[in-house]
């Protein structure tokens, strides 16, 4: 049946971190790294069909936070990822070693 302390335990890390990217969202746009510096161009891109969770580091304007986050497409030094707070899907591309793999992904 599980543990129930535990189960409330990551709801309620789940909505701390809801509530944290919500109040970072108004300290500025999600930034994203540029078309210059992801270089798709030359750079080849993997795009994952099933997603993988990661946790990511984000930043809204001067604010950063740790995300728990999708894995959608990456390149050799970026990762594009995506995430939910509310009823909003942010999407961004990061600098690869903002990115760690969820221990329980398969």
């Amino acid at each position: 049946m599980g543990n129930p302390g535990a189960r409330l335990s990551a709801y309620r890390d789940w909505q701390s971190q809801q509530q944290s990217v919500i109040d970072a969202a108004k300290h500025g746009p999600l930034q994203s790294l540029t078309p210059r510096e992801l270089d798709v161009r030359e750079q080849p891109m993997t795009i994952y069909p099933q997603p993988r969770r990661v946790q990511a580091w984000v930043r809204f304007g001067p604010e950063a936070l740790r995300v728990d986050a999708k894995l959608v497409r990456s390149t050799p030094l970026a990762a594009g990822i995506e995430f939910r707070a509310g009823e909003h899907t942010y999407r961004c591309w990061v600098w690869g070693n903002a990115v760690q793999l969820d221990d329980d992904t398969t």
